[in-house]
């Protein structure tokens, strides 16, 4: 049983684990600033110029037999298009500031490995020696 447990400690205290959960914490915070921007700032102006159109009124009505109409509310799935679309972007954009804050900067390369550095004083060594 304590197996278990310290196999799923080490498993959850993964830096991976722990980057997912960060990640999905800040986008659920992140949902409703895109949504009411979607919703209040960015919809309104498309509406006004598509000829005073609320994205989130439309709808098509399907006639029925009991005489009810069946709604389907295309509107709002546009407006919720739109903010995946936003959504998606901005987080592209913080994964690429973080993929070039993780580059190394230009400059000196890296140190060769050890065997590396082992093979060219061989290399050095032999070169020195004479031939008989």
């Amino acid at each position: 049983m304590f197996k278990v447990v310290n196999e799923f400690k080490d498993f959850a205290m993964r830096g991976n684990v722990i980057d997912l959960a960060v990640g999905v914490i800040i986008g659920a915070a992140f949902a409703p600033i895109v949504g009411t921007m979607v919703d209040n700032i960015i919809m309104p102006p498309i509406g006004y110029l598509l000829a005073g159109i609320d994205f989130s009124s439309l709808a098509i009505t399907l006639p029925t037999p009991t005489g009810d109409g069946v709604l389907i509310k295309y509107g709002l799935f546009l407006n919720a298009l739109v903010k995946f679309v936003i959504t998606a972007f901005a987080i592209f954009l913080v994964v690429k500031a973080i993929n070039t804050m993780k580059r190394p900067a230009p400059g000196e390369p890296p140190a060769p490995p050890p065997s590396e550095q082992y093979l060219k004083e061989i290399r050095d060594l032999l070169a020195k020696r004479p031939l008989a």
